[in-house]
């Protein structure tokens, strides 16, 4: 969850600015967001293969048939996935790793959330403007033409930016925190509504896994993004704030 100073267009004259990119708020949370998302993803893959099936509904076990399974070896005998030996069970720290990353991440999250809101980050740099087809295609070709950012550019979001960031943020970590929650009985106990509207825990479990895969794809074309619009400034950009003033002539 990036943050950049927005400035205005430059002019026929040099346009020079020494802002910070990002804010320290925004690169506290981003790098604490960034170990959550990795323990998770480290300790979910642990949970998907001590039981590699999933289901639709309430529940689901082996002896029920299932909606879809990933076809890798389980850390547990008892779940038959046609291989003739188990893996290691790490189900025990990765269980509780990521309960605790989740529970981080939902803290960091809120800070990033209030702190956007009460600035304005959101409003001014996030929310999508400008949305039409056109501007989209013109962004998309612009994009798989790898064309680098000027330096007016580089200080705002484009459209396709907002787009996912926005996505990002509003829609596919929510859910993720949900659907997350909506697999805990003690929760679920006490808010059953929270489960019931998928359809029950199993579904859950299935929505959760498939926002994953979502997000881990944002993951992947976000680092492949910020090694092709430079990989040294970006990340130094997000780690001490980066002054790194604008000049540009027209």
């Amino acid at each position: 969850m990036a943050d950049s100073v927005w400035s205005p267009a430059l002019g026929s004259q040099a346009a020079v600015t020494d802002a910070p990119r990002h804010a320290f708020l925004v690169r506290l949370t981003h790098w604490l967001n960034t170990l959550c998302f990795l323990a998770l993803l480290v300790t979910g893959v642990e949970l998907v293969i001590s039981h590699p099936r999933f289901y639709w509904g309430e529940t689901g076990n082996t002896a029920s048939p299932a909606l879809f399974q990933i076809p890798i070896p389980s850390s547990r005998g008892s779940v038959q996935t046609g291989y003739e030996y188990v893996l290691p069970d790490q189900n025990g720290w990765s269980r509780a790793l990521h309960f605790q990353a989740g529970w981080l991440l939902v803290l960091t999250g809120l800070l990033y959330g209030v702190s956007s809101l009460l600035n304005g980050h959101f409003r001014k740099h996030l929310l999508p403007v400008g949305v039409s087809w056109r501007a989209l295609v013109e962004e998309t070709h612009k994009h798989l033409r790898l064309q680098r950012p000027t330096p007016s550019e580089e200080r705002s979001y484009n459209l396709l930016q907002r787009l996912s960031y926005s996505g990002v943020i509003f829609i596919l970590f929510p859910l993720m925190i949900w659907t997350g929650l909506a697999m805990s009985p003690t929760f679920t106990a006490a808010f059953p509504l929270s489960v019931d509207i998928f359809g029950g825990h199993q579904s859950a479990r299935t929505i959760h896994f498939f926002v994953t895969l979502f997000l881990v794809l944002f993951v992947i074309t976000h680092v492949a993004m910020v090694i092709l619009s430079g990989f040294k400034r970006r990340v130094g950009a997000m780690i001490v704030g980066n002054p790194d003033p604008i000049e540009e002539q027209s």
